[in-house]
Formats: structure tokens, sequence, C-alpha cells
């Protein structure tokens, strides 16, 4: 099983597609490394030698920001805006949509369940 940035890469898919296993590297960024480490994108990774695996590293090593140190960045994105107190920052601390979404109906992934909150009652007629 090939290892690349401590991500093992599913054996039986084409290297394109086994790539974006690994954070930080999706559908563009995986072909493009393919090309920079002249593989057959659409090769299996049963299918790759010991040299190319090498040289895939090699390449996500020099050239991309992945795994625990893009997540370790992202945070300290994140941790930055709240420190600063920025709208963004604010709203990440609130747990909030960030981007101008709208919260007054959906937004639940990020609002969390429904929090119901009891109305007043209509007076009976007399």
């Amino acid at each position: 099983m090939a290892r690349v940035a401590g991500v093992d890469l599913p054996r039986n898919k084409p290297g394109f597609i086994a790539l974006r296993y690994i954070y930080g590297i999706g559908r563009s960024n995986a072909w493009d490394v393919l090309v920079q480490a002249k593989i057959d994108p659409r090769k299996r990774v049963s299918e790759w030698t010991e040299e190319e695996v090498s040289r895939v590293r090699s390449v996500i090593e020099q050239g991309y920001t992945v795994e625990g140190q893009l997540r370790a960045e992202i945070q300290m994105n994140i941790r930055r805006l709240v420190e600063i107190g920025s709208y963004r920052g604010m709203r990440h601390k609130a747990g909030l949509p960030v981007r101008g979404q709208r919260t007054r109906t959906n937004a639940r992934t990020r609002k969390g369940k429904r929090k119901t909150v009891a109305g007043k009652k209509k007076a009976p007629k007399k």
C-alpha cells in the first residue's frame, strides 16, 4: 500500500482519485501532482513502483501544504480573525454562517438543533 503524507492510498483506485484521500489535495491538485511526477493519472496505485511513489511524495512535500500542517494553518487563521474581533471572527465565535448566508431559515448545520422558544398564548374570546 502506498503511503503518502501519512495517508494510506487505496490500492484499487486510479492515482488521480486516490490522491484525493489526502487532506488538502482535490481534483485539480491531484492531477497536477501526477503530471509533475511524470505518472499516468489513470494508472492504478497498485501498479505504481516504489520510485513513482517517492516522486509523488517529493512533489507533494515541495509544493503543497497538506494534512496536519494545513489543518493547523486554517485554525491559526480562524484564531487570528477571532482575536482581532473582525466580523468573520465574531461569526466563527458565535457558531453562525461566516460567508453571508441567511440565518432566518436554514443554517442548521452551523446553528445546530432547533431551540424552540415558547410563544405568547392568545387570550380566549368572550
